[in-house]
């Protein structure tokens, strides 16, 4: 029998940043088991990599912020290539949810997040496949950009690895051993391990992943989301644009590879799965392009796909160790942020494994111990998410 510190369930962005960060406190025996024959297969890999700070959830847009140093200066050595392309992101809209979208801007400027505000005329100027008569304005986020997926994932993995981390591909997790109510190991199709702690960091497959611990389920929901690749109908020359998003009709589109990336940015609710594409999203995707950005109409479809992200009931992540089962930790619920938020979320996930606190973040609205209160009304949950997120921002001594 193997044994480690720490099992990871999952060598996604989650699993891989937290055992990165655990490592780097000097808990170097560590393990990540991964059931795919290769790391980041579901959602890690088909994400859209961005890094996009501003967001109407302020634990999301937090822990973004948290994150842009790491991904401007990483640490020596932990990529070839920059984690970022800072060309910034564009939000456009109409009326009532550009409004809104504007004065939530204004606000998030005081926690450092840096954006300008563009008339129809500079926003269509600067991004010329736009239509002028679908844009009310544009709000500019200046230091976001496209993440490099591949770099970063890689870049904490092998500096996990190279810190004494394991990785066990082709190692899907079985079942879960626990006696007096404390975790005591894993059986995988690779083998059985002896541990101390388990990290559920299996994405989608999270709640199931509790079930064999004997962890009560927690309210996650994988929610499928689609992406297509086109080449423009039109022979109209494509810049290096930002992400681009349109808050009234619900879809993004970027350049990629010489054709457009875009989604319908759906969120569809379904049973963990090697997540399909389905042609109506396809089609969705494809006509937000031809009626709101004629000059980029897409001519042919070169690549689609879609994945799932896993979202929390109150919209937050889950990280902690669970109330019940001792030893079992959360790390799931990234809600589509997960690489944008990875270097914040590992590092807090890592401190509250070795020393059961974190002085990084309120830890109320992140553990898992939030749903086993009892059923909390909606306003109740905003009401307590806005007093600690409001507190932790008065403390003097913050992060």
């Amino acid at each position: 029998m193997k044994c480690a510190d720490v099992v990871i369930i999952g060598a996604g962005i989650a699993g891989a940043s937290m055992a990165y960060f655990l490592v780097q406190r000097g808990c170097k025996d560590v393990m990540i088991v991964e059931k795919e024959d290769s790391p980041g297969y579901h959602t890690s890999g088909r994400s859209a990599a961005v890094l996009s700070q501003l967001d109407v959830d302020e634990v999301f847009m937090k822990l973004s912020l948290m994150s842009v140093p790491f991904f401007y200066s990483p640490p020596s050595g932990f990529a070839d290539v920059p984690l970022i392309h800072p060309n910034g992101i564009l939000v456009v809209g109409q009326g009532a949810s550009f409004k809104l979208l504007c004065g939530l801007a204004r606000l998030a400027g005081r926690l450092g997040i840096a954006s300008q505000e563009w008339s129809p005329e500079e926003t269509v100027g600067r991004l010329p496949a736009l239509e002028k008569r679908f844009v009310d304005g544009g709000l500019f986020i200046t230091k976001d950009g496209a993440l490099d997926v591949h770099a970063l994932l890689w870049g904490f993995l092998n500096g996990a690895k190279k810190g004494g981390a394991r990785l066990e591909l082709n190692a899907e997790v079985t079942d879960i051993h626990v006696e007096d109510h404390r975790v005591r190991g894993v059986t995988t199709r690779a083998g059985e391990i002896a541990c101390r702690w388990i990290v559920n960091a299996a994405g989608a497959w999270a709640n199931p992943t509790a079930l064999l611990a004997g962890a009560r389920p927690l309210p996650l929901t994988p929610c499928r989301r689609h992406i297509i690749v086109t080449r423009p109908r039109e022979d109209f020359p494509i810049g290096d644009w930002p992400l681009t998003m349109d808050t009234s009709r619900h879809f993004y589109f970027r350049p990629e590879s010489g054709g457009i990336l875009a989604s319908p940015m759906d969120q569809e609710p379904m049973e963990p799965c090697d997540a399909k594409t389905d042609e109506i999203q396809v089609a969705r995707a494809a006509d937000f392009l031809t009626r709101f950005t004629p000059k980029i109409a897409p001519k042919t479809i070169i690549n689609q796909w879609a994945g799932l992200r896993t979202i929390a009931a109150d919209n937050a992540p889950v990280i902690g160790e669970d109330p019940e089962v001792k030893g079992f930790f959360w790390c799931a619920g990234q809600a589509g942020h997960g690489m944008e938020t990875s270097p914040a979320l590992g590092e807090i996930a890592a401190h509250l494994l070795l020393e059961g606190y974190t002085s990084r973040f309120p830890e109320a609205l992140i553990a898992p111990g939030r749903f086993h209160r009892g059923r909390l009304a909606w306003p109740a949950i905003v009401a307590r998410r806005a007093a600690s997120f409001l507190g932790w921002l008065a403390r003097p001594n913050r992060p």
